[in-house]
């Protein structure tokens, strides 16, 4: 493949070829054609080129023309590959329009699923597999996700009928309601989109594709995706690529969900299985952070061939990209597809780990592990506890290991001025959510209501290596007083709060961080330095 928007696009697995670099196809894309040449089951894609970015941002002509013509021509060879027809109202294809730069962002771009979606090709949905609830599930979720992303329309908008819906039919959560109240959900949010963006989504699925691929382009100048690229120096990428991959439908009943795994915990490093997965899902609900999934142990009893052949694949990536991979996944009716691998986001306590283990497995050389931790803190690679005063309150998931102790802050803004203050900070959130790379980056430590382990910002949490805790369901958040309730305990924002990333436990009060540090690790590293063997 060659820089020329005449030719923007290649099919995975079509033609995998070795020269769709992730500086041209962006690393997601590039990825994708490496994991269809091993063999791994991945879903048809093309990709529309990061050379493309700057001047469909800057409304080019010649660059918005040569997308929609890469947007076509791409579409007639997904229509090739699936046997299926985009728009179709007896066997539709559908499709996914995903960012991806040359270097990972997690969750910082845009995403819209299930492109494609109308009033007939629902019913070509519910033909083709004759579950009508996977079909008005799905035109549910599009619409919000696409008014969401290219409409501008605010959660919220959609998350209260949602509530309401859920009240009316005595449903626990959505996975409850049938297709019935499904189908009803649907038209109503199409009405929410129309009063609140002026325009329903489109029935034309081209004009519903062209406007996806526009948005995901936008996302790259958007304010989190430029406070994340300040924060990590990423100056020189040229802009993100937008690969458009065929469904695969993981809402498609409870032999079927989607799911996250890590060849190995990037919070402490140990070669362990690190997997968060929801049943009956697409993959959005994991890594947005607004549900909590289950781990590897419920995937494994409940889906054990596909937990046994996730297991042998990660292994396999990590061999091959000589690195512990952050893996997507879906499982469609029982079979396991791959959407994307890469380098995972890691604490500097867990990239020691790592690095010290992939030598003496034979992985890596010393050489290049010293180059792998180029960059990574090693001053906060130590274990960390709290000793001191603290009352502990609650218990909740660990996303990124380490401690902390600091004031309460309710938003990033606060966060943000608490600490330019010179006070530490907890930032207590409803879910770990991207928008709030800003009050990441100024907190000691996050602590939110739901979410999971492996949900974008929680990598980002992991990343920037601080503590952050997950899914505390004894945890009420009152924004308006600016108050939270922590298992029955009343504490206002600026009040000290102490969370523990090792055993997930929440004090309220101060307590002193302590640090042993790796000396054993470290050792191996500075006998690497100095050109000792590995042992």
């Amino acid at each position: 493949m060659t820089d020329d928007t005449s030719q923007p696009f290649l099919v995975v697995p079509a033609n995998a070829s070795s020269d769709a670099t992730a500086e041209l196809v962006g690393s997601k894309a590039a990825q994708l054609a490496r994991m269809s040449r091993l063999g791994l089951p991945v879903p048809p894609a093309f990709v529309m080129p990061t050379s493309l970015c700057k001047g469909v941002n800057q409304k080019d002509g010649a660059a918005v023309q040569a997308l929609k013509n890469g947007l076509r021509l791409g579409v007639a060879r997904l229509e090739s590959a699936t046997g299926r027809r985009f728009g179709d109202s007896r066997s539709p294809l559908f499709v996914s329009v995903r960012s991806g730069a040359a270097r990972s962002m997690p969750g910082m771009l845009d995403t819209i699923l299930d492109v494609g979606m109308n009033n007939e090709t629902v019913q070509g949905l519910i033909r083709l597999n004759g579950n009508p609830r996977l079909a008005w599930d799905t035109y549910r979720r599009f619409v919000q996700s696409y008014s969401e992303v290219v409409g501008c329309v605010p959660n919220a908008e959609f998350e209260r009928p949602l509530a309401a819906m859920l009240r009316a039919e005595d449903a626990a959560s959505e996975d409850e309601l049938d297709c019935e109240a499904l189908e009803r959900l649907t038209h109503e949010f199409i009405e929410i989109a129309s009063r609140a963006s002026g325009r329903r989504p489109p029935e034309d699925p081209l004009d519903q594709l062209d406007a996806a691929a526009l948005a995901v382009y936008a996302s790259w100048e958007s304010v989190r995706a430029r406070e994340y690229r300040q924060i990590n120096g990423l100056h020189d990428l040229a802009g993100t690529a937008v690969t458009v991959q065929a469904m695969v439908f993981g809402n498609s009943g409870n032999r079927s969900g989607a799911g996250v795994a890590f060849s190995r915990n990037p919070a402490t490093g140990a070669n362990e299985p690190y997997v968060d997965f929801l049943f009956d899902a697409q993959g959005e609900d994991v890594v947005s952070g607004r549900r909590t999934p289950g781990d590897a142990t419920l995937l494994a009893k409940w889906l054990p061939d596909i937990a046994r052949d996730l297991a042998v694949a990660s292994r396999r990536l990590e061999q091959e990209l000589k690195d512990v991979q952050d893996i997507e996944f879906t499982v469609e009716d029982g079979k396991l597809y791959f959407l994307q691998t890469r380098s995972a986001k890691r604490t500097p306590r867990a990239a020691l780990r790592i690095a010290v283990d992939l030598v003496r497995e034979g992985v890596i050389t010393p050489a290049e592990a010293l180059r792998s931790l180029e960059g990574v803190n090693l001053e906060r690679a130590g274990v960390a506890t709290l000793r001191g005063e603290a009352t502990p309150l609650a218990t909740a998931i660990s996303a990124s290991s380490g401690v902390a102790s600091g004031r309460i802050a309710l938003d990033s803004e606060t966060a943000r001025r608490m600490a330019a203050g010179g006070a530490p900070v907890i930032l207590v959130r409803r879910e770990p959510s991207t928008d709030d790379i800003a009050g990441f980056n100024a907190a000691a430590g996050i602590l939110t209501m739901v979410g999971g382990r492996t949900a974008h910002a929680a990598v980002v949490a992991r990343q920037l290596g601080k503590a952050c805790l997950v899914g505390c369901d004894s945890l009420e958040i009152d924004e308006n007083n600016r108050r939270i309730r922590l298992a029955g305990r009343e504490l206002s924002e600026g009040d000290w709060l102490s969370i523990d990333g090792e055993s997930g436990k929440i004090s309220s009060g101060w307590a002193e961080i302590v640090i042993e540090r790796p000396e054993a690790e470290l050792g191996e590293l500075k006998r690497w330095a100095t050109g000792g063997a590995a042992p």
